[in-house]
């Protein structure tokens, strides 16, 4: 048997913090005089208490180190976990949610996915709009930890690829896990100060800036107007569209650069062809809606540069509605956000790397068709790639389209239209944020589909977000009996 001692000493743990950042959010509520400071702080003292009791009961979990199995239930264990907390200010405050809302809402915010449950977000006391912000902002910082520390170690979607430049977490976690957070932290941390301050000097509002800062950094998407960032057209949107990308980077490479070595971030296929890619798309699109529409130059730059980083890093934001730019614009933004940015970043979907690998693959294959005795090897960055970190890339393919399938269709059979139940799959088991179509509300909300099409978001937001293996294989008889 699995001890889950040590699970439910992390897991309380980070419920308690999860408990302590509630009184932030009241003690705006009190600043601004609204009357829901009283409900955070009730969530919070309910939310650490039930931590701490976990934590006391499992506190000498630690004299041992977290096996490989533990670290499977741990990962998925914490993003079922702390969702339910988060959404207790929820229902008991206002907007007055019911479980099922209040639960997609927090898993939203906490996986970055961006969709909300949530109408007339203009009227939500400050408080709560933050509290949508900060679910966000952590569940960015811990998603980063998650593929720092845990998915190399559990070689889920070929992530042990990045074993050799990152830490050597094997049978050691959980101390290493502090040297990694402090270093990813102070990172995280300083960028969303610097989005911040840059939102305040383009004319954002201190509350606004902080809020849009939050949930740009952790390439989340909730705003805290229907309209999202078409309130701050301009200037805004450019700078957004910088932050955007940097959150969709490689974390590790900024830890690098402050240690007096940009070399990593420059020569990072990934970050290369994360740009490259999203120049493309941007080319593509700019040039089809002046052709098509006769837009003028500059204005269509900036809407489509924002709109597109904003789909490619999953972070969700809308400045324009962009179904009404065209089938092809369309499907361009479709497809980019089933690429998302690179590992090691707050961004979501299957990521840059594997679709490198994929490649690459493709052509290893293509060039043994006609030379079946060279001996060919997939390569990454000029180093060579292990059967197994391709073998994993293709399962995590394979896995990801049969689990959008089947999302599309159980999602048609709780009721949804196809346009509808097409664009839900995609936007949450990728954790991207948008969906269209005749059941979405006009700030994009998903409050009239039916509770279990809900569910079944909440649960691919989860899926997705861990990278699909590392959840399903807890189903499987043998994980729990080896």
């Amino acid at each position: 048997m699995i001890d889950l001692r040590p699970v439910g000493y992390i897991i309380g743990m980070l419920t308690s913090v999860l408990g302590l950042t509630m009184l932030i959010p009241a003690a705006v509520d009190l600043g601004y005089g609204a009357g829901h400071w009283l409900v955070f702080v009730e969530s919070a003292v309910l939310t650490m208490t039930a931590g701490a009791l976990l934590a006391l009961a499992s506190r000498d979990a630690l004299k041992r180190t977290l096996s490989i199995q533990q670290s499977f239930v741990l990962t998925t264990a914490v993003w079922i976990t702390l969702p339910f907390f988060g959404a207790v200010p929820f229902m008991l405050g206002a907007p007055h949610l019911n479980l099922t809302d209040a639960y997609f809402e927090a898993m939203s915010g906490l996986t970055t996915t961006g969709t909300t449950a949530i109408q007339k977000l203009d009227d939500l006391p400050p408080g709560v709009n933050l509290w949508r912000g900060l679910l966000q902002w952590l569940g960015g910082l811990g998603i980063i930890i998650v593929a720092m520390i845990f998915l190399p170690v559990m070689k889920v979607g070929g992530m042990q690829f990045f074993r050799s430049e990152g830490f050597d977490t094997l049978g050691k976690i959980l101390p290493r896990a502090m040297d990694i957070s402090s270093a990813l932290i102070r990172i995280y941390v300083g960028l969303t100060i610097a989005c911040a301050l840059t939102y305040m000097g383009l004319g954002m509002t201190g509350f606004d800036a902080v809020m849009h800062a939050l949930t740009t950094m952790s390439t989340g998407g909730f705003s805290n107007y229907d309209a999202s960032f078409a309130t701050y057209k301009g200037a805004p949107e450019y700078a957004a569209s910088v932050f955007m990308a940097l959150a969709a980077m490689p974390f590790i490479r900024f830890v690098q650069v402050l240690r007096g070595d940009a070399v990593p971030l420059w020569r990072d296929p990934q970050v290369r062809a994360f740009i490259r890619w999203m120049g493309y798309a941007i080319a593509v699109i700019v040039l089809y809606r002046m052709f098509r529409h006769e837009a003028d130059f500059w204005p269509t730059l900036r809407e489509v540069t924002f709109n597109v980083v904003s789909t490619f890093t999953g972070t969700g934001y809308a400045s324009e509605d962009i179904t009404q730019w065209g089938h092809l614009a369309f499907t361009v933004l479709i497809i980019s956000g089933l690429i998302g940015g690179c590992t090691s970043s707050t961004a979501c979907s299957v990521k840059v790397f594997r679709y490198l690998i994929l490649l690459e693959a493709i052509k290893a294959q293509i060039q043994r068709l006609y030379s079946p005795h060279r001996l060919l090897r997939v390569q990454y960055d000029g180093r060579p790639v292990e059967d197994s970190v391709v073998n994993s890339v293709m399962a995590f393919f394979s896995l990801f389209i049969l689990s959008f399938g089947v999302l599309i269709i159980a999602l048609t059979f709780t009721g949804l239209e196809t346009e509808t139940a097409m664009t839900a799959a995609w936007t949450s088991i990728a954790n991207i944020g948008p969906a269209w179509g005749p059941e979405i509300t006009g700030n994009g909300s998903v409050a009239a589909f039916p509770e279990t099409a809900k569910w079944l978001m909440s649960v691919a937001m989860c899926v997705g977000r861990l990278e699909l293996m590392s959840v399903l294989v807890l189903i499987l008889p043998r994980f729990w009996r080896s």
